[in-house]
């Protein structure tokens, strides 16, 4: 582990391609060990063709190697297919108190493009993996509950995508203009979550993204 931080911390600094001075009390400070580590995960990343490197005084000249770039370009590749897996991990917080009225609201709509009553309210839950609802989202295909006027009031676009909660059938909700940060994914469904799922705020629970 301390090798990959090392070489994503040589690539950062402008060491691929290219030779980039640096001490090893710098890099003993950036994987927070001592020298002699430092020294050692050079040597061995040197023999497995991640790096190149040159010694002058006190400075230390080191190349990321094509091989190492090519490394961390599939290690990166590997990492966004790990956080695009349809799975959210977060934990239950208490909303604005304003579910209820929205999905009243857009009740009728749910019913006719998700295929359920929804519970009038609305679960709430600070997303912990992957960094945003938008990560665990990216390949899945929403459904789009249309906007609509009433009592001279707009009401805009919803962006719907079918989840699962221990068996339990719902939608991540994302309204066109949202006031939630992307930290916070707003679940609807046709129960009372909390109560059917003896939910309260602090509890983690894991959501799957359905196609």
């Amino acid at each position: 582990m301390k090798n990959i931080k090392l070489l994503v911390f040589l690539a950062r600094r402008g060491a691929v391609g290219k030779m980039t001075r640096v001490t090893v009390r710098e890099l003993a400070d950036e994987l927070g060990v001592s020298p002699q580590t430092v020294l050692r995960l050079l040597r061995e990343m040197e023999e497995d063709g991640l790096i190149e490197r040159k010694v002058e005084g006190k400075k230390t000249l080191i190349e990321v190697t094509p091989e190492g770039a090519s490394f961390l370009q599939k290690l990166c590749d590997e990492i966004s297919k790990a956080l695009s897996t349809g799975v959210i991990v977060g934990e239950v917080v208490s909303g604005l108190g304003e579910g209820a009225y929205y999905v009243r609201q857009y009740a009728p709509l749910i019913r006719e493009y998700l295929g359920f009553e929804p519970y009038p309210g609305t679960l709430n839950v600070r997303v912990l993996f992957p960094k945003t609802v938008f990560d665990a989202l990216c390949n899945a295909r929403p459904v789009v509950i249309p906007g609509f006027t009433r009592e001279g009031r707009t009401f805009g676009d919803v962006k719907a995508y079918r989840v699962r909660i221990d068996g339990v059938e719902g939608a991540i909700v994302i309204p066109s203009r949202t006031v939630h940060p992307p930290k916070i994914a707003e679940i609807v469904a046709p129960v009372n979550l909390r109560e059917k799922l003896g939910l309260n705020d602090g509890d983690r629970i894991r959501i799957e993204v359905v196609e």
